[in-house]
């Protein structure tokens, strides 16, 4: 979910017929060096679909880092401040991965779909309903049975580290660092360079059995991974396809396989705070948290299996086309109880709710007017702070694109 990604030798090569069962053991035998194949096997076990590792520097460092500067010096990264970090030679430190461990020389980096059997932010919904990203339904049950919300980045840091023993175990003591989404590293060039799949128009990583539904979890280590172990690259397969770039509402994907992020509805609704610009609300849609438009519409995602037995990720029901009016409802202690331990909590309480409202705005249903009414009449102290402006903003701005809506229902009342 959501980093800014050469194939595995033929005893590394999902099968087409079929994906690996999860929970495989490892199977037993000498690995009196690191390879493809040991790693697969481990991280297979420890809980991942899919893992591959390349070694440091790789064979499109020097690329991923020009790529990588570029959208840093083109402002697309926006008010992501972290992105653009330098090193004291004023390096980029997330360019290439040996600036910020020069230690390093070899990079694991593991997937877990999070696909799951539940309808496309692009099928029709009832009226009313927002979208939330599908990676931020996840959930494991609690002791009583109940489901309760679940943090990928804790669920797959835990295997991470599992694997990281394991791989200790195996080939003894060695420096690392294992991140899910938290570390200096672009992950999705680091998954390319592992050849687990190629980057698509969309600049998401495409696997092309597994689709692009996938978390990505890494593991930097100072092991070397023989030549003779080298990822085997895949190809792009994106062809002429670019269902992508003409879907996005917003036409953040300015080119085959550039984003600006300032346009990305996911960026828009997640990490930007404060008001969105005019010109890009009626784009958000019905979407509050997050976006899958352009992986909703890529055709290497119709079959991407979803039933992978992933017990903490599981979907929770509620999220899917979630009801605006239950969600404009919530009180801030609601929210915190609903979405504590999940990926909506990055966004606040108040930035769903501006996310919301300019969700009611959209639907062209005038029966939300009533709370869009209430959270345009922020005044006073309140109205200073940026978050409760933003919703006010909003609010205002969604009010507008109902009016007419409100003016005709009344005309055919005469």
């Amino acid at each position: 979910m959501n980093g800014y990604a050469k194939m595995a030798p033929a005893s590394s090569i999902v099968k087409s017929d079929a994906l690996p069962a999860q929970g495989v053991e490892a199977s037993s035998g000498p690995y009196s060096s690191l390879s493809q194949q040991r790693v697969r096997e481990l991280a297979r076990a420890a809980g991942f679909t899919e893992a591959g590792i390349v070694s440091l520097p790789h064979a499109s460092t020097e690329r991923d880092a020009a790529r990588f500067t570029e959208f840093i010096a083109k402002g697309y990264a926006g008010s992501m401040a972290y992105l653009g970090r330098r090193n004291e030679n004023e390096e980029l430190v997330r360019s290439r991965i040996d600036l910020p461990f020069p230690w390093a020389r070899s990079v694991v980096v593991c997937l877990a779909s999070y696909h799951a059997d539940a309808p496309l932010s692009t099928a029709p919904a009832r009226p009313g309903a927002g979208w939330i990203a599908r990676y931020a339904w996840s959930s494991r049950k609690d002791p009583a049975g109940e489901m309760r919300p679940s943090d990928y980045h804790k669920v797959l840091l835990k295997r991470l580290r599992a694997l990281e023993s394991e791989i200790r175990t195996a080939f003894g003591e060695f420096e690392s660092r294992a991140y899910v989404d938290t570390g200096p590293i672009v992950e999705r060039a680091a998954a390319r360079a592992a050849g687990l799949g190629w980057t698509g128009k969309n600049t998401c990583l495409i696997h092309p059995k597994l689709g692009s539904w996938n978390f990505l979890a890494v593991l930097v280590t100072s092991l070397e991974l023989p030549a003779e172990h080298a990822p085997l690259a895949i190809p792009d397969r994106c062809g002429s396809c670019r269902r992508c770039l003409d879907a996005c509402p917003t036409q953040a994907l300015i080119e085959p396989y550039k984003m600006d992020a300032t346009r990305c509805i996911s960026y828009l609704t997640i990490e930007h705070r404060g008001a969105i610009e005019e010109n890009l609300l009626a784009g958000v849609g019905r979407q509050v948290f997050g976006c899958d438009i352009c992986q909703d519409v890529c055709p290497w995602n119709r079959k991407a299996p979803w039933n992978l037995g992933y017990p903490d990720l599981s979907a929770r029901a509620e999220l899917i086309n979630p009801d605006l009016e239950w969600l404009a409802d919530l009180a801030e202690q609601d929210f915190e109880r609903i979405f504590n331990g999940s990926p909506v909590r990055r966004a606040g309480f108040l930035g769903l709710r501006r996310n919301i409202a300019i969700a009611m705005g959209n639907s062209g249903l005038t029966r939300f007017m009533p709370w869009l009414e209430r959270w345009a009449q922020v005044e006073g102290e309140a109205a200073q702070d940026s978050a409760r402006a933003a919703v006010r903003e909003s609010a205002r701005w969604a009010l507008g694109r109902l009016a007419p809506v409100e003016k005709r229902q009344d005309a055919g009342k005469d």
